[in-house]
């Protein structure tokens, strides 16, 4: 079973940024994929992003695309999520979560990190 921490979310003005980071513990952790998720209020949990278990790709949602940024740092057990740009829309509790081959999130959720924009 994996375990998931999230951090780094914060109040912040319309166009600052953040990192997020989320540490696993999974002794096999650079074999996963591993993606961003988030829910806003009211909301359903909804996918921001995705990294392939080596890096060598990533996958974004259309509403974060280029203006979000996933790493990972294998040897931390760790991904990275830099958000730029920040909108009132953002604002949501992140989450991060291993991925499945089809996208799908695969353990259980952590507390996540919670992102408030203000205008």
């Amino acid at each position: 079973q994996v375990q998931l921490v999230e951090s780094g979310g914060g109040l912040v003005q319309a166009g600052g940024s953040l990192r997020l980071s989320c540490v696993a513990s999974a002794r096999t952790f650079s074999t996963y994929a591993m993606g961003w998720f988030r829910q806003a209020p009211g909301k359903e949990r909804e996918f921001v992003a995705r990294i392939t278990w080596s890096a060598g790709r990533t996958y974004y949602a259309d509403s974060v695309k280029g203006r979000f940024a996933i790493s990972r740092d294998n040897a931390k057990s760790t991904i990275y999520l830099q958000i730029n740009s920040l909108k009132p829309e953002d604002t949501a509790v992140y989450y991060c979560n291993t991925i499945t081959p089809t996208g799908r999130p695969s353990s259980s959720w952590g507390q996540g990190t919670q992102v408030t924009v203000s205008s």
